[in-house]
């Protein structure tokens, strides 16, 4: 007695009596219970997997606009390439055309000097006329004479002459006075106010020249102009 009422004495449990009929129903609650969770959890699976494939989806065409939009990015690159070309050799064309027309200026501005030189060179009291300015001759190398002259007209409002010119060598050779006109040394002619001659002559290399004359023949033959220059 003792040792049951004592501390000492074996444990106690207390367990409630249910009957066999309840305990059936708990169990087949809780087994209700798992089996819609369990088929909560197989619709939930279904619709992430759903969800997956339309991510997929939605990827594929992502994938597809991304490339798309690279397609549309090269081809306005390779537009914006030839752009730029056409743009580099427009300006590279203006360019040329700007230092053409510099050229040109510089070349018109020369040409007014030259004229003006020219017109102050004209004879201030002479209304018509023609004559022969600033003859100037030298040997180039035996056998070869080098000629220049200016050849013009008095009077702005003169008509355009027309005629020829004639380039005459007189010296000696082999000890005897000589005179030589060059095949090339006779041209036509035509001039309205001022005109530039040169020329290259050839003549035999033994002969020695001392004067050169040029002479202006008008379309009749006659006289108009004559000039010597000595060697």
């Amino acid at each position: 007695m003792r040792r049951r009422l004592s501390i000492s004495a074996p444990r106690m449990i207390v367990r409630s009596h249910i009957p066999w009929p309840i305990r059936w129903a708990m169990l087949a609650v809780a087994l209700g219970f798992s089996a819609a969770i369990a088929l909560w959890a197989f619709e939930f699976g279904k619709e992430i997997a759903g969800l997956d494939r339309n991510a997929q989806a939605d990827l594929v065409k992502l994938r597809e606009q991304v490339a798309l939009l690279q397609a549309e990015r090269q081809r306005a690159q390779a537009i914006a390439n030839t752009a730029d070309s056409l743009l580099r050799s427009e300006r590279a064309a203006q360019e040329r055309l700007s230092q053409q027309l510099k050229d040109t200026e510089a070349e018109n501005l020369a040409l007014k000097a030259d004229l003006g030189f020219f017109e102050h060179l004209l004879p201030a009291n002479a209304s018509t006329g023609l004559s022969i300015r600033n003859l100037q001759v030298e040997r180039k190398s035996p056998g070869q004479i080098r000629f220049q002259l200016l050849v013009m007209q008095a009077g702005r409002a003169s008509p355009e002459f027309r005629g020829r010119y004639e380039v005459t060598l007189l010296g000696t050779l082999d000890g005897k006075l000589w005179s030589f006109v060059p095949p090339d040394g006779t041209k036509p002619l035509q001039v309205k106010q001022v005109l530039r001659l040169e020329g290259l002559l050839t003549h035999p290399a033994q002969a020695v020249i001392k004067t050169v004359q040029i002479r202006v023949f008008d379309a009749g033959g006659a006289l108009k102009a004559m000039q010597i220059a000595k060697l």
